[in-house]
Parts: C-alpha cells; structure tokens; sequence
C-alpha cells in the first residue's frame, strides 16, 4: 500500500522498476540528498518546475512526492497531448518522459519536443536496448535513466541537468512578445494568460492596470520609476487625470502580493520620486509554443534568465 507524501518524509528512498515502485528496506535506505543551500539565484526562489510524463499512475505519483519532498514542483502527466498542453499554459524547467506511452512513439515526442525547443530533456524509461539509449540522446535528451532507478538518483540527475542551464541562461532580454512569465519570490506571473500565481499555488485575479503595474516593475526591478514613467510603462493613458490612479492600483497590487500590505517589502514608496520594486526577477521566455491540436511544437517553449537590475 502506498503511503501518503506526508509520511514519506526526506529519507525514504525507493526503487522504480517496470511498473512498481518499491519503498527499501530502513537498513537498506540512503542518507537524504543534502539540501542545496548554496543556491541563492533569483531563480531558485521559486520552486523549479519539472514536468513527469509516464502512463504508469502509480510510478508516476511515488516519484512526484519524492521530488516535491525535495523541494521541487511537480506536475505529472499521462501523455503526449496533456504534456503539450501543460508546456502551452505553464513555465516548465524540465520534462522527463517516459518512451513506452500507450499508443504513442516516446522518440518521436522526444525529437518534436527537442527539434522545437531548447528545454532541458531526461529520458526515463525501461528501454534498456543500447539502440534505444543511442538514439534518445542523439535525439538530444540530455540524460537517459533505466528503469529499476532509484528516487534519489533521478532528484540528482533532474539537480545537474538544471545546473548546468543555469549557467547557460545568460542569454540578452527577450522582448516583450517573447516573455512567457516573471518570477520573484515564488510569485509566477504568466504573462500571455494574465495569471498570477501565489508560492503556495493559488491563483489570483489581476485586472488590466494591476497587471501593466506589475510588469513595468518586474522589467525594472530595483529602479525607482516615478508616475509618469510607470504609467507610460504599463500602457495606462497618461495626463494629470490618472496620475494618481497610479497610486490606487499599487495599493491594491500590494495588498495581493505583500505579506503586510502596510509594511510593504515588495514595492517600497521613495518619497518624492515614485516606487521601486525591491526583489530578485527571473524571466522565463519562449523558444516554442505547443501546438494543442496536434500535439506538435510550433513556436519556442521556454528558457529563463534573470533579472539583478534595471533591464
């Protein structure tokens, strides 16, 4: 019987073999992976978002509570079609998928995922065969895993793959039509569908201006912008009538995105000069967009970079 995430805990390990996942033995358990505390990019303050593709519920649902009790989050998914539908809708960092799906060819998800897009890519799957291992890494997975593995050698793998982007994300800002989302303090705004998203996951609704606002600051983190500019930023129509719905709109922005909208931490006031929004940003922008109706690939998915300054 599989027991719930909470009773897991950091130190349970297991082995995913063919179908079946299989808790160790306590003596047989490895030590937790060590935490990675020396992290501090602006773009580890929001949970790294790794997409699991495998038809197998009970394989995929193991190795999901295992990597959220990790610190990552997870979303897991049966297909190839859901899998592009959550590449369309979603910021994803990193996908692993499964070759053997019912009534799909796992390499050619693999070679439209990787033809379309620079997304980092883990093989996972009990296609042993040399051929198969060839062929996905030609196809440009960037690792390959055979089942039986253990959870915590996956955690490890999904942890090198990412480290290794991070140090390729030092790509120029994407333009405004190439941003899929911001990030800051594990705050997700999805750019495209308006949405924002709290860190515990809460979806919250943002109107027009709200939405201008948050984007003029999430380009131009720790700069002070005065009313003018911020309204020229977000696209509000300028003139002394709205000016001061400048001032209306961040206090109501605050009082979704601060801890203490009286003491706000997020968008400070300098006075006599206008706000400045005081945290990390990373950027997530597109390198190709999913094509729902046919699951295919059609414009770029993703890659992140951030944001230290004024943009």
């Amino acid at each position: 019987m599989n027991r719930p995430a909470h009773e897991l805990g950091r130190e349970v390990s297991f082995w995913v073999s063919a179908g079946v996942a299989q808790r160790l033995p306590s003596a047989c358990r490895p030590p937790p992976p060590p935490r990675n505390c020396a992290d501090t990019s602006p773009a580890s303050l929001s949970p790294r978002h790794v997409l699991l593709v495998d038809d197998d519920a009970v394989t995929s649902e193991c190795v999901a509570d295992y990597l959220r009790l990790n610190d990552l989050r997870v979303t897991p998914v049966e297909s190839g079609k859901r899998m592009m539908q959550v590449l369309y809708e979603e910021a994803v960092d990193l996908v692993t998928l499964e070759l053997k799906l019912r009534g799909e060819d796992g390499l050619q998800l693999a070679a439209q995922l990787r033809a379309a897009s620079t997304i980092p890519l883990i093989i996972v799957t009990n296609r042993t065969e040399e051929a198969d291992r060839v062929m996905g890494l030609e196809l440009g997975a960037d690792d390959y895993v055979t089942k039986p593995f253990s959870a915590r050698e996956l955690l490890a793998r999904i942890r090198a793959v990412m480290r290794r982007y991070r140090s390729l994300e030092t790509a120029p800002a994407p333009d405004d039509g190439a941003v899929r989302a911001y990030r800051f303090v594990g705050w997700d705004l999805n750019v495209r569908l308006r949405r924002l998203t709290s860190p515990a996951g809460e979806r919250l609704p943002i109107s027009n201006g709200e939405f201008g606002l948050l984007v003029a600051f999430l380009r131009r983190p720790e700069r002070v912008l005065t009313r003018d500019q911020l309204l020229d930023l977000s696209r509000l129509h300028g003139g002394d009538v709205y000016r001061r719905s400048v001032d209306t709109q961040i206090l109501r922005l605050r009082r979704k995105i601060e801890a203490n909208p009286l003491r706000p931490e997020l968008i400070k006031t300098e006075r006599g000069f206008g706000y400045r929004f005081c945290a990390s940003v990373a950027i997530v922008h597109s390198t190709e967009r999913p094509d729902i109706s046919t699951g295919r690939l059609s414009s770029p998915v993703k890659s992140e970079r951030s944001v230290d300054g004024p943009l």
